[in-house]
């Protein structure tokens, strides 16, 4: 049995703010689809536009299991501290970058092309980012209260979101609209290398886990992590609900909950952005602590019954919890306080799911090739599934002229992550990590 590190507190900020970080830094284009569009993506239907912009987002997400085969495997045979420092510079560095981008207007054709690649390097570090920081916190905490402990990296992704959607709130209150997009929508870019140069200081600080440690001393590390997954049959078995199961329903619910939510109210229903980035901070903090409550469930109820509730509510409120948005906003005043009760609403699913996530995608893997085989199954469902959702409910609403149509696309891939998780999930939360 693993011990808790007594200098776990310390551990677990240094490993969050570097998470933040990269949430931020994802998150921050989400929130500025919309002021993207007519900027890099000029065209005279700004559905077509939005389209473009999020695309472009989709391209960081579709790279994300590419950059977690790379840093995973990586992570696996050198160990999972220096592969944060990778990560993060990385994804630092692109973020800061696009602060400084010119527009369609003043090069052209290469104002996408250059923006594209930036988010294509932001894809490849978020896939190393995103599931080695669950391994490397949850092979940290020890045995006890593993769900209560972990849960808080799961606080990072609407942290990320939070901070954003402030930024633009405030930018949106002191700018007017034509100085917002001459040079206001770069700010949050440019912030992004101060939250660079905290996280790489803290970062440094970071110690190995002692279970690599212990695997470097006596020889076990796995040479080749990619191939010994797939060799064995157990280990594909759980990749293959960790794909379909946990982490397409979490990655569905927070792009529907935390991303998509935002993008509908304010280009389908056309809210105001700074009542909805309002909206949108206040489910965000209701959303925090649900999430550790859901960690410290999942501790003294098991894993299982959690994520699963919380896959079950997803798929039954998302579609009506979009349609009462609507009806809200076609009311002759409309009603900002239930949308903000509707919003928070669809939070409770999210948390139950998430919460206990983290310590789940270490616990379901053998040490020796757990960073592997976490990330790279986290990372195609959270990039093929969850990140091109605002993509393809966007897509669906305009061939069937409605905002509502594609919402089927979640819907269904809950109902089918509920399905998985009833029959196959396993319960973990008393598991050996060492093994």
């Amino acid at each position: 049995m693993s011990e808790p590190n007594p200098s776990y507190p310390k551990i677990a900020t240094a490993a969050c703010f570097g998470t933040f970080l990269e949430w931020y830094d994802f998150l921050t284009f989400a929130t500025l689809a919309v002021a993207f569009a007519p900027l890099f993506f000029p065209t005279s239907d700004p559905v077509t536009g939005l389209l473009a912009s999020l695309a472009t987002f989709g391209a960081g997400m579709i790279v994300r299991p590419v950059g977690a085969a790379f840093f995973g495997s990586l992570g696996d045979r050198i160990g999972r501290r220096p592969v944060f420092l990778i990560t993060i510079s990385l994804m630092g560095g692109a973020t800061f970058a696009v602060g400084f981008l010119p527009t369609y207007e003043m090069i052209g054709i290469w104002a996408p092309v250059l923006l594209v690649s930036l988010r294509l390097l932001q894809g490849l570090s978020a896939g190393g980012e995103i599931g080695g920081s669950a391994v490397y916190l949850t092979e940290h905490a020890g045995d006890s209260h593993r769900g209560f402990k972990t849960s808080v990296l799961q606080l990072m992704g609407p942290l990320g979101m939070l901070v954003s959607t402030v930024q633009l709130l405030l930018l949106h209150q002191f700018l007017d609209p034509i100085s917002f997009k001459e040079w206001g929508w770069r700010v949050p870019f440019w912030f992004s290398i101060v939250l660079l140069l905290i996280a790489l200081k803290v970062r440094m600080t970071l110690e190995e886990t002692p279970i690599f440690i212990e695997m470097l001393a006596t020889g076990q590390t796995s040479k080749s992590p990619l191939r010994d997954n797939f060799r064995d049959k157990e280990t594909r078995k759980q990749m293959f609900l960790l794909f379909f199961c946990i982490s397409a329903g979490g990655s569905v619910l927070f792009f529907c909950v935390q991303v998509y939510t935002g993008i509908f109210m304010k280009s389908a229903l056309q809210i105001s952005p700074q009542i909805v980035d309002t909206l949108t901070i206040t489910a965000t903090l209701v959303l925090f602590p649900l999430t550790i409550i859901a960690g410290a469930l999942s501790d003294k109820m098991g894993r299982r019954p959690v994520v699963i509730s919380g896959l079950l509510m997803g798929t039954i409120l998302i579609q009506p919890a979009y349609q009462f948005l609507q009806t809200l906003s076609q009311q002759s005043t409309p009603d900002y306080f239930l949308m903000g009760v509707t919003l928070i609403a669809i939070a409770f699913p999210l948390a139950l799911v998430v919460g206990p996530q983290t310590a789940l995608l270490a616990e379901l893997f053998p040490a020796r090739t757990r960073n592997s085989a976490a990330t790279l199954p986290h990372n195609l469902a959270a990039g093929w599934i969850g990140g091109m959702l605002p993509l393809i409910v966007t897509w669906l609403n305009k061939e069937f002229s409605s905002p509502l149509a594609g919402l089927w696309y979640p819907t269904i891939f809950l109902a089918i992550a509920a399905g998985l998780a009833i029959f196959f999930l396993p319960e973990t939360r008393k598991i050996d990590l060492r093994k």
